[in-house]
């Protein structure tokens, strides 16, 4: 099986994604999370915190979604490798970055050519996977939550790149469409959302063991109606 973790800056996928890779091993599930690539982002620490005028200069968020892009393929690569029995957990899908790209060409970061340049390679990528067996993945994990607790959960996990006030109006443009792009656009997998309003994985036990438990059904479903489907 395998499955994305979705969500907003901040919501915490990775929390989620360590807790639902503990949960299935210790049901006897081999599973792996590929992690985003933060830590070891060049990129990254420049888009927060660079100005605007600087990051136009030196298209630094045109390189920042080409990055991200080129890591999302690998890693579906890389899950498409491990193959089944093993259940893999992604650390945000291929499917989001093309969210973000549009959220940064709607606010005048990237431009309407970089843009296009940028659909046209996430196209010829989406092809190259159509190659391979199991591209999609079986369910997404949706973190949703308000803004207020999306900023709040920005501010806590404390990385200094991402906590400067200024940016609370990029956040809030990539955040109020978000639900909208997930509902009512991506229809690559089964989608099970997770109110990150009142879902605390690492400090209430009683939250993870729930998130867990509702993802075992989620999956559940997903292959009763797969077999279903086969039958």
């Amino acid at each position: 099986m395998s499955i994305v973790i979705g969500g907003m800056i901040g919501l915490g996928k990775t929390s989620v994604a360590d807790t639902l890779n503990a949960h299935f091993q210790k049901r006897g599930i081999e599973s792996k999370v590929f992690y985003e690539a933060v830590d070891n982002n060049p990129i990254l620490p420049l888009y927060y915190e660079l100005t605007p005028e600087e990051l136009d200069a030196r298209r630094i968020p045109f390189l920042l979604q080409l990055f991200f892009l080129n890591k999302r393929f690998k890693t579906v690569k890389d899950c498409i490798n491990w193959g089944e029995p093993i259940y893999t957990i992604q650390d945000r899908s291929i499917y989001e970055d093309w969210y973000f790209a549009y959220v940064n060409k709607n606010l005048g970061r990237i431009s309407e050519l970089e843009f296009k340049i940028y659909e046209e390679l996430v196209e010829n990528m989406m092809e190259e996977l159509n190659e391979l067996p199991k591209k999609a993945p079986d369910l997404m994990v949706y973190l949703k939550g308000s803004f207020d607790t999306v900023i709040e959960r920005i501010m806590a996990r404390g990385r200094s790149f991402e906590i400067n006030p200024e940016l609370k109006e990029y956040y809030f443009e990539v955040w109020k469409g978000y639900d909208d792009w997930v509902i009512n656009q991506y229809n690559a997998s089964e989608v099970l959302i997770i109110d990150m309003d009142n879902t605390d994985v690492v400090k209430r036990p009683e939250d993870a063991a729930r998130v867990c438990r509702e993802v075992d059904e989620k999956l559940d479903e997903i292959l009763n109606l797969t077999k279903a489907h086969i039958g």
